[in-house]
This record gives structure tokens, C-alpha cells and sequence, in this order.
């Protein structure tokens, strides 16, 4: 008995220490955590700042419940999108036909990686199915994409960032020139320059060296442009083309002589896509997603229908609003808590992203009077956790509120 006694004695007195030292530890913590938001506080007090551990656990919720506009950081939510609907290994297509006049059909697929580097792969591969003697004609079928598709937020200017969206457009819809007076010469070695290049950059092209985008008032310049920029490497390639260039439907009872896979597969598009904040990348690859599950053409609407039932499958909130893919539209709106929960569904991806120094994989957006950043931040005491930082300005803020998160968390 009184052995027994002596043993009860001792475990209890063994709890008692450990209970003692949770106590600590948590007493401990408590403030670590409340500097922590204080520090965060007195950086950003009317900053939206989100992060959770890997188990869905808040670490810190400053605004939280404020929906906001993403920015670019909407080109995380399609990279999610896109995984999860066409898979990492999806590849787009272009199509070609040869008439019996010898006049070349292409049918665009909305690759949005066909830039000079994929022509000069593609050129002569497409010669070992239909041969070198000369092509009567190009004609292009863009129907894919409706003449009438417009992006919310992409204006009619000449810059890069606002190149059309187009079922066939070659880099990225836009032309990369230098311009000294009314000489125009192509500012990449691998870009041939042609006619229309020359003309679009004589009309807008300011002098030096600079990239637009192909006209907005009439999207069909864009698609004659990759026609003439194709046969400029068909002849590259040995080849030649004698007739015109047109835009129309590929012709009755025509099967294709070649189809083109993108050499990238679309795991590495996106990479380009989120390093590169694209916007023409990402919303050809938002189009797609609509596309692929209700089929052709593509449309913002089948797009936009495929996003809400992928975010009710994957239990997103209601009121994460995604009106185009890239995040150039202020239309698009997010919740923290909605950003975060696809956050951890993007997870096994998250190489696709930039990495700071300290190992944290990101993403930026930004607007006049909007800077966003989210991703997921590598911290000593919780891992990986996932962050969502929305500010009113201050891009570089937003970098030391990562700081601090990676620190302190």
C-alpha cells in the first residue's frame, strides 16, 4: 500500500510539472504572438493581412473580413483553376489542312505560348507533312475565339499589357521593334520583321526600342500579323508561301496534315505566367478552362460558370468574384479566407512561383492605390504558412510585412 501510495504521489507530482510547463510555454507565447501583431499593426494599421498555419489554423486575421480587389494576384486563383481542370500536362493545339490548290488552312487554338522560338519548331515539321513546294495561300481561322470577346479591363492602348485576346496570336499579341525615324527593324534576333510589323510600329511605335500590343480597333490585325510572321518562317525553313494572307473557316471536308503541341505543357506556361505577371498568358488559359469542359468557342461566361462550380467542389466562398483571369479588371473581388482556402489546395504547386531568399513562394498584384501579395511563407516555428496581404499602396510595405511574417511566425 504504501508503495503504491508513494507512486500515485510521484505521478501526480510529475503532472503537476508538466502542466506547470505548458502553462510556461503558452505565457511565453502569448506575447511573442501579441508583439507580433502589434509589430504588424504598426506597419500596416489599416492593412489586410491573413495567415494560416499548414493545418487551416489563424495566425493572424487584421481585416480580414474586408473583401478586396487581387490584382494580379488573381493569376494565382487561375493557375489553380487550370491544374484542376486541364491538368499539368495539358498542351495546346494549332491545326493545319492543305487544300487541293495547295492553300494552307490554320485553325487557332488559343495557344498562348506561340512565340518565334515555337514558329521555328513548328515551321519545319509542318514542311515534312505537306512538302516545299510553295503554299498558294495562307488562310486563317480564328472562330475559335468570337470576334466579339472583349476582357474587362484591357483598354485600347498600345502597351504590352493590353494585347488582345485571339484564338491565334503569335508573342503574345504584340511586336517587340526598334524604330529610328520611319526605319523599323526587329528588336529580337529570333523575330523576323514583316510588312504588317513594320506598318503597326511606323503608325505607334514611339522611336527607340519598345514592345506594343497590336491594335485594339480591329482584333483582326493581330491574326493577319501571325499569319504573315508564320510564313516568314515557313520560308526560314526551306519552304515558301506565293499567295495571300486571309482570314476565313477552314474549308469543307478538310482533315489536318499537322497538328502542333505547344512544346511547353501548361505546368510550365503558368510558371512563365506567374513570374512573368502575363496578362495575355492568363487569360488565354482562363478561356480554356470554359472551353475544355462546355467545349468551343471559348467565352467568359463558360469560363467564369467552370470557376464557380470548381469553388463550390473545393468549398470556396461565394464571394470570391473572378471576372477574368489576369486581374486586370477592379471587377475581380476576393476574401482573405476565400484566397487562403484555394491557397492550400494550390499548395503542391507552389514551385511554380517567385521564392524569396528565405525560401517563401509569392505572388504580387498592383494597381493605383492596390498592392497585394500572397503566397506562402516559410517560417521557423510553423512551417510553411499561407499569407494574404492586401494595402491601399506601399509595395515595398507589403515585402516587410512578408519579413515579418517569416520572422516572427
Amino acid at each position: 500500500m504504501g508503495t503504491r501510495r508513494h507512486a500515485e504521489h510521484a505521478g501526480a507530482a510529475m503532472w503537476f510539472r508538466l502542466l506547470a510547463t505548458v502553462f510556461a510555454v503558452l505565457l511565453l507565447q502569448a506575447p511573442a504572438f501579441a508583439d507580433v501583431k502589434d509589430r504588424i499593426a504598426s506597419l500596416a494599421p489599416s492593412g489586410l493581412v491573413f495567415v494560416l498555419d499548414e493545418d487551416g489554423n489563424e495566425l493572424l486575421a487584421q481585416n480580414a473580413d474586408q473583401p478586396f480587389v487581387p490584382a494580379s494576384v488573381a493569376k494565382l486563383v487561375t493557375a489553380w483553376l487550370a491544374m484542376e481542370e486541364l491538368g499539368g500536362d495539358y498542351r495546346f493545339k494549332t491545326q493545319f489542312y492543305l487544300g487541293d490548290d495547295r492553300v494552307l488552312y490554320v485553325r487557332g487554338g488559343g495557344d498562348p505560348f506561340l512565340v518565334s522560338e515555337e514558329l521555328a519548331v513548328l515551321a519545319p515539321k509542318l514542311l515534312d507533312e505537306t512538302g516545299t513546294e510553295p503554299f498558294t495561300g495562307i488562310v486563317v481561322d480564328a472562330s475559335y475565339y468570337p470576334a466579339e470577346l472583349r476582357i474587362p479591363g484591357i483598354e485600347a492602348t498600345d502597351e504590352a499589357y493590353d494585347a488582345l485576346n485571339s484564338a491565334l496570336a503569335v508573342n503574345f499579341n504584340t511586336i517587340n521593334a526598334r524604330r529610328n525615324g520611319k526605319t523599323v527593324r526587329s528588336a529580337e534576333e529570333q523575330t523576323p520583321i514583316t510588312p504588317l510589323a513594320i506598318s503597326q510600329f511606323r503608325a505607334r511605335g514611339p522611336n527607340g526600342r519598345s514592345r506594343i500590343s497590336l491594335t485594339q480597333e480591329d482584333p483582326s490585325i493581330g491574326i493577319r500579323y501571325a499569319g504573315e510572321l508564320l510564313a516568314a518562317f515557313i520560308e526560314r525553313s526551306g519552304g515558301s508561301v506565293k499567295g495571300e494572307i486571309s482570314l476565313g473557316p477552314v474549308a469543307a471536308g478538310l482533315t489536318p496534315v499537322y497538328v502542333h503541341e505547344q512544346s511547353r505543357d501548361l505546368a510550365e506556361i503558368l510558371r512563365q505566367m506567374l513570374i512573368g505577371s502575363n496578362n495575355y498568358i492568363a487569360n488565354q488559359v482562363f478561356l480554356e478552362i470554359g472551353a475544355q469542359r462546355e467545349g468551343g468557342p471559348v467565352s467568359l461566361g463558360k469560363s467564369i460558370r467552370v470557376a464557380r462550380e470548381i469553388f463550390a467542389a473545393h468549398d470556396v466562398p461565394d464571394a470570391m468574384q473572378l471576372v477574368e483571369g489576369s486581374g486586370i479588371s477592379r471587377d475581380n473581388s476576393f476574401t482573405a479566407r476565400g484566397l487562403a482556402r484555394v491557397l492550400g489546395h494550390f499548395a503542391p504547386h507552389a514551385e511554380l512561383l517567385r521564392k524569396t531568399r528565405a525560401g517563401s513562394r509569392y505572388k504580387t498584384g498592383t494597381f493605383s492605390g492596390v498592392s497585394t501579395l500572397a503566397g506562402f511563407a516559410r517560417t521557423a516555428e510553423h512551417g510553411d504558412v499561407r499569407f494574404v496581404i492586401s494595402l491601399n499602396g506601399g509595395g515595398k510595405l507589403r515585402f516587410r510585412l512578408l519579413t515579418a511574417i517569416e520572422r516572427d511566425f
